[in-house]
């Protein structure tokens, strides 16, 4: 039977964009794929990993009709999947580094959870003939309401540990509890210890953490205005602001 591709809602199964061109701040093509799906699965708020197949060949099918749309316009491709890219299957991989070659793109952005950490190193050997870069899907740095709010999986306290093996990292504002002081915090610590990083605003979705208006008011009127030329941060205000997903 074959595999469903599930909206980022979690609500239906339905044909999702998996091919965009980011085209202001730092250009690059997107390409969201699909896996065996986050081998974590625990975040409060994500139901993301719904986009998964356990079956290697239909993933692969899929992943290769995708990414038959890059064209290398950019030198940029940034890689997105329902969890960790050690989760796309091996023939998924080859053909994305082999794309890579022949459309001279030299830099590739990869996703992993921290507690892929450390296969990281072993992926930039792999890789050693691009710019790899490694988004982390860090949340917060505030470790109280990342642990026992969101359930993040990662146990770690010190934000140098935190960002090593990591080149970016996603962030996600707009939850009760997060106040302007918090938010800003994240932002300034996730410049200082990433090369880029990406502020998401919580979307409704089928989990029980649901969007604080009061508090995304807050970001937009606070915030928002700081930060959305710079030219190390992504603002996505929804999450398909990249032009993928549903």
């Amino acid at each position: 039977m074959p595999c469903p591709s599930a909206s980022l809602s979690g609500a239906f199964f339905i044909i999702m964009e998996r091919y965009s061109k980011i085209t202001e701040k730092r250009k690059r093509e997107i390409v969201l794929l699909r896996g065996s799906g986050c081998i974590y699965r625990k975040c409060t708020f994500c139901d993301y990993h719904c986009d998964k197949c356990a079956d290697e060949n239909e993933n692969f099918t899929l992943n290769s009709s995708i990414l038959k749309n890059v064209t290398g316009e950019f030198g940029e491709l940034e890689v997105i999947n329902s969890g960790s890219v050690f989760e796309l299957d091996r023939k998924t991989i080859l053909l994305i580094k082999q794309i890579c070659y022949e459309k001279n793109i030299k830099t590739i952005h990869f996703e992993a959870h921290y507690l892929y950490r450390n296969r990281i190193p072993d992926l930039r050997k792999e890789f050693k003939d691009f710019d790899l870069k490694l988004k982390l899907g860090l949340e917060t740095f505030d470790f109280d309401f990342r642990e026992n709010i969101l359930k993040k999986g990662i146990p770690e306290k010190s934000e140098k540990n935190i960002s090593k093996n990591f080149d970016e990292a996603n962030f996600l504002f707009g939850i009760t509890g997060q106040t302007v002081a918090s938010m800003k915090n994240d932002i300034m610590l996730g410049l200082e210890y990433f090369e880029r990083i990406c502020v998401n605003i919580m979307c409704k979705n089928s989990t029980a953490v649901q969007p604080d208006s009061k508090v995304i008011s807050d970001f937009t009127e606070k915030l928002y205005p700081l930060y959305k030329k710079h030219e190390r941060i992504d603002i996505l205000i929804n999450n398909t602001d990249f032009g993928v997903g549903d």
